[in-house]
């Protein structure tokens, strides 16, 4: 049997909206997401960075943990053990919102979280530690020193790795579709299911996947470039 190449049968109705809808789901999962890793991320890094020894060894444990197991293991980990984790306040409010978006962007944060975490600690060694000495010589406390004197410098110094934790967590927000979640890659194995068009519908969504990276990608340097550029004036 032949093999015919038909694009059109995937992007036709109703699949070219199936194909909208999953993208929409992996924009939503992925935004959220990059913010809450990126804030969790941060106060991971100066809990590390700090004197109190039960936050070092806290943030120890938690980069080494989430960095060192499958994020797979881990999407089912909170999908299916969150009543073990989780307080049962929250997981009821989970359940009565959508637990598998949920589920999947609390193993995305937590998991980009670590890496991020580790970035920005290594942007923050890359700053003068005269910095943080005169920032407390002149009287702020440790955290307002970082947030005001260190971080907004290590931050423009860990861009370019940051885009690429950003990028991985889109590309990673693929494995959600494991515990239900109706996103890109879902949409296109259920296209495939419908279709029999599994070639032409992996084909879109890798498109699709490839052109939002792109976009990020651009997007951030620019503006990286911008502010650089402001800087150095």
């Amino acid at each position: 049997m032949s093999y015919t190449v038909d694009f059109a049968k995937v992007l036709a109705e109703p699949y070219g909206d199936w194909i909208l809808e999953g993208l929409g789901v992996t924009l939503q999962i992925s935004a959220v997401s990059i913010v809450f890793s990126l804030l969790l991320g941060t106060i991971i890094a100066v809990f590390r960075l700090s004197r109190v020894k039960p936050l070092v060894w806290f943030s120890m444990a938690f980069t080494e943990f989430f960095r060192n197991t499958p994020l797979l293991v881990q999407i089912f980990f909170w999908y299916f053990g969150s009543y073990a984790v989780l307080p049962e306040v929250v997981n009821k409010w989970l359940y009565k919102q959508d637990f598998e978006f949920a589920a999947g962007v609390i193993a995305l944060t937590v998991y980009t979280a670590a890496f991020i975490a580790e970035e920005i600690r290594s942007g923050v060694f890359a700053i003068p530690k005269t910095q943080l000495e005169a920032s407390r010589a002149c009287g702020l406390s440790f955290l307002q020193a970082m947030g005001y004197v260190i971080l907004p410098q290590a931050f423009r110094i860990v861009i370019p790795p940051l885009i690429s934790q950003f990028l991985n967590l889109i590309k990673n927000s693929s494995l959600v579709m494991t515990i239900g979640v109706m996103d890109l890659t879902y949409m296109a194995r259920q296209i495939e299911a419908h279709t029999f068009h599994g070639f032409e519908a992996f084909t879109v969504a890798t498109a699709i996947y490839l052109t939002i990276s792109l976009i990020v990608s651009y997007s951030i340097n620019l503006y990286n470039k911008r502010v650089l550029r402001v800087a150095s004036h």
